[in-house]
């Protein structure tokens, strides 16, 4: 499969002079050290697969709004539980030489190893809330690197028809816990008894 990488130019400025590199030359050669490195020295969200640095879109106050209503809804929960949940910008390692910025992450345990510092190692639970210049990075290709990841279950909130879809892990795939609209609660099959309602998620402001 052929994934496009959305790169823009980055202005290198030395001194008095402004150097002009195009990121798209670079494709295919950048570390995991530079990743790391240039994701602690921005703002925007990056993420990394196999020497190439995707740069995903600036979020907006809606997206923001729907993240900070889940955060709060799914906080109430895990820490009852003795977890933790965090939002972007923070990297989870898929596997070595791929990273991903999910909008939230969570552990049922906080004194999880995976958990660490500097990046992630794996997680219970990951909320990804899609942006419409790329639907299938979220549909398909998470769905992928998740699953490989062995994160045991996946939402994926999608404004663009209302629908918040919770995947569950089985084997070494996904398959549907659920596909939630308007009027349902999306209901977790990890988190016994959580739900939160679908037009609470997407009537934010």
């Amino acid at each position: 499969m052929t994934v496009a990488i959305y790169a823009p130019k980055m202005a290198l400025k030395l001194d008095d002079d402004t150097t002009e590199i195009d990121l798209r030359d670079l494709q295919g050669s950048w570390s995991v050290e530079q990743y790391i490195r240039l994701t602690n020295q921005t703002h925007r969200l990056l993420e990394y697969s196999d020497g190439c640095i995707e740069v995903l879109p600036m979020p907006t106050t809606y997206h923001q709004a729907i993240s900070k209503l889940l955060f709060l809804a799914f906080l109430a929960v895990v820490q009852r539980i003795g977890g933790d949940i965090f939002y972007a910008p923070l990297r989870i390692q898929v596997r070595p030489g791929k990273f991903r910025e999910p909008d939230l992450l969570m552990v049922l345990d906080r004194g999880d190893p995976r958990a660490q510092n500097l990046f992630w190692l794996g997680a219970d639970l990951v909320v990804e809330i899609i942006s419409n210049d790329n639907p299938e990075r979220d549909t398909v290709e998470k769905v992928a690197d998740y699953a490989e990841a062995g994160i045991p279950e996946y939402w994926i909130v999608n404004p663009l028809d209302t629908t918040v879809t919770v995947l569950t892990l089985m084997g070494c795939a996904y398959v549907a816990h659920g596909v939630f609209t308007r009027g349902e609660r999306a209901t977790s099959h990890l988190l016994d008894g959580f739900s939160v309602s679908v037009d609470e998620v997407f009537a934010v402001t």
